[in-house]
């Protein structure tokens, strides 16, 4: 969309807005198109496509024939905009309500749905004023969806366009290509899944996303409706859980105690026992360990990433799924490396690149924003919409040239920010916010409902008060959220998360047991606790280690032992950073890896904070992440099965060579 077309559709909007009648498309061509169509056909070629931006924008455009005319004769037809049926219903929040709201807008940090939540926020802030509010305490929950592939399956459900991907079937093992009409998202077990028709298969089916074996190609040319009163929540319910199987594995002496921790307290089945008797004995050096599972795809995501300290015994599949990852990663690592290039320096975070139809879009949520808030500062403004002083300022200089098509001056939008705070006087009827879009009622009502697995939420009045505000402010929008349904959130260890919000609140220090996953160590530490926070069910809390002295970050179910001191807290730490939490925070001083990421792993670039991307043509990136330590990146070669791989520094790409090559070295023969 040009920045003239974006001008354009400013205008018609303003003026089908402001007609109480209605405008004939003689009057819209003459005022609004005049020189921008060479013709009658061109010109009705550019008004329907107009018409259809508007309606993606949430305004319907409604048509107005005198009594006895036909709808046909465009000589009596005429178009307006209805000032109520567009907008969004005042939504009067309490602090409180607030509170909850912006905790489950802020579920989104690096999803598909961060923007649309952005956006809704604004929206109801401009409805509504600002509100300053205090988040709970040790409540900071976060979702953390399933990759690339989430992103792009949101997008064509809510477009309602069908799906193009490989998927690993878990019936026959092997790798086949699905068409399917994508009806909705939702984690169960743990796992996320995709609902939907089959094309092939001419049935709803049920596909894990941790089984797609490729990127997600959106066939736009391929549309569908689905089935009225669609609950994906509804139908992941009836899915029955995987059955506990058992993994034989060989672990050498002394190594992975994450995993030796599972299996002391593993039960082996017939079959494992089977797969063992049919296999070698365990060689000196190494242990073989029976360890529980259910899924073959995600245990083997996890082995693999052990490389050469673990070896499958059985079951066959389980072997598979280890090698086939460790064959990706392999083949990934061998291939030649794409032409880059850091145009950019700066933030890494991954955003689609700005067009002319966000500028508008923006432009809608600004008006009605400063008619309730008026007198802000400009920087404040421009913060709390994502941009910069510079893009805001090119938002006003378009939208004061903006209002009636031949106006008056007083029938022009009437904007001023010269002393560097922002003031509207005329708004010409955009003075209040447009309705939800679907990706907007689904950020918040989903985030909503996922909040409820928290027992200091759900318990309150809040959560569901605001629930039902939000419903009937989205109308028809916030029925199609019952297309997405979020993880459960609740911590799993619900001892060791008291006691630590315990210490947080009355400033108490703990002494922990910790199991480090990467170092493969136990270690003892005294602690100052900071704050909680979780992604999914997996809880961590931020504190200040006095062995590490610095900000750390740990796991609660990796925790071995946990204890008051007695004492107080003495680092007179705070929380690193706003919120929400960062999982880790990186240094000036840490190493900078260069990893390229194939379209399917172009999330890691988010999840890890990159500093600066490179697109490439493929639809993945390069990325440069900083670590504070390296000695595991090779775990994380191998556990992304492909979609990862280290370009710089060599000596880390070799290591992560060497390690896949001698994990495979034991399957050979």
């Amino acid at each position: 969309m040009s920045a003239q077309r974006t001008e354009r559709l400013l205008n018609l909007l303003i003026a089908l807005l402001n007609s109480r009648y209605g405008l004939r498309r003689s009057e819209l061509r003459e005022k609004i198109y005049a020189g921008g169509a060479a013709s009658d056909a061109a010109f009705g070629r550019m008004f329907e496509r107009d018409k259809n931006d508007l309606r993606d924008f949430g305004f319907d455009v409604e048509t107005v024939t005198d009594l006895g005319w036909s709808s046909d004769d465009p000589g009596t037809t005429r178009y307006r905009i209805g000032k109520e049926s567009n907008r969004l219903p005042d939504v009067e929040l309490t602090p409180d309500e607030w509170a909850v709201l912006l905790l489950a807008s802020q579920l989104w940090e690096q999803a598909a749905l961060g923007t649309a939540a952005s956006n809704a926020l604004r929206k109801l802030q401009a409805a509504g004023g600002l509100v300053d509010v205090e988040l709970p305490a040790g409540v900071q929950p976060r979702i953390k969806p399933a990759g690339q592939a989430f992103e792009d399956l949101v997008t064509a459900m809510h477009a309602q366009h069908a799906v193009q991907f490989l998927y690993l079937a878990g019936s026959t093992g092997r790798e086949e290509e699905r068409v399917v009409e994508p009806w909705g998202l939702g984690s169960r077990f743990g796992q996320w899944y995709l609902v939907g028709f089959d094309r092939g298969r001419g049935a709803k089916r049920f596909f894990r996303l941790s089984r797609f074996t490729s990127a997600v190609t959106i066939l736009e040319r391929e549309a569908f409706t689905p089935p009225a009163g669609f609950n994906v929540r509804a139908d992941l319910d009836s899915l029955p859980e995987l059955p506990v199987r058992a993994a034989v594995v060989d672990v050498r002496s002394s190594k992975l105690l994450g995993l030796r921790k599972r299996a002391a307290e593993a039960t082996v089945s017939r079959d494992a026992d089977r797969e063992a008797s049919r296999g070698k004995e365990a060689d000196a050096g190494w242990d073989r360990l029976t360890v529980p599972y259910r899924d073959a795809e995600v245990l083997g995501e996890e082995l693999a990433s052990y490389g050469p300290n673990v070896r499958v015994v059985g079951p066959t599949e389980l072997s598979a799924a280890v090698q086939r990852r460790l064959e990706n990663a392999a083949a990934f690592i061998d291939a030649p490396v794409p032409p880059y290039s850091f145009a950019h320096a700066g933030s890494g975070k991954r955003t689609r690149k700005r067009t002319s139809e966000d500028q508008l879009k923006r432009m809608l949520q600004l008006v009605p924003f400063l008619v309730r808030n008026q007198g802000l500062p400009i920087e404040e403004v421009a913060d709390r919409f994502g941009v910069t002083r510079q893009e805001l300022e090119g938002d006003l200089l378009i939208l004061i040239c903006s209002g009636l098509p031949q106006g008056y001056p007083d029938e022009l939008l009437d904007i001023q920010w010269e002393e560097g705070h922002v003031f509207i006087s005329q708004s010409m009827e955009l003075n209040r916010p447009v309705r939800f879009t679907v990706d907007e009622a689904c950020a918040l009502l989903t985030g909503l409902e996922t909040l409820n697995g928290l027992p200091e939420l759900a318990e309150g009045s809040a959560l569901e008060s605001v629930t039902l505000k939000l419903m009937a402010a989205a109308g028809e929008e916030g029925l199609r959220a019952a297309a997405l349904s979020g993880p459960e959130v609740g911590p799993g260890n619900s001892a060791d998360l008291e006691v630590i919000r315990d210490a947080i609140e009355s400033g108490s220090q703990l002494h922990l047991v910790y199991l480090s996953a990467q170092k493969d160590t136990l270690s003892e530490r005294d602690v100052d606790p900071l704050r909680l926070y979780s992604m999914d069910n997996t809880w961590y809390f931020e504190a200040y280690c006095h062995s590490a002295a610095g900000l750390r970050n740990f796991r609660l179910d990796r925790i071995e032992g946990l204890t008051p001191t007695g004492k107080p807290v003495s680092s007179g730490m705070k929380p690193d950073g706003g919120f929400p939490a960062k999982l880790f925070t990186p240094n000036d001083d840490d190493t900078l890896v260069t990893v390229q990421l194939t379209a399917r792993g172009a999330g890691l670039a988010d999840d890890y904070y990159a500093e600066r991307t490179a697109p490439l043509p493929d639809g993945g990136l390069v990325a440069e992440i900083r670590f504070g330590n390296t000695a595991w990146l090779p775990m994380f070669v191998a556990q992304h099965g492909g979609t990862a791989r280290i370009l710089e520094p060599e000596s880390l790409a070799r290591a992560s060579r060497d390690w896949i090559a001698a994990a495979l070295a034991q399957y050979k023969g």
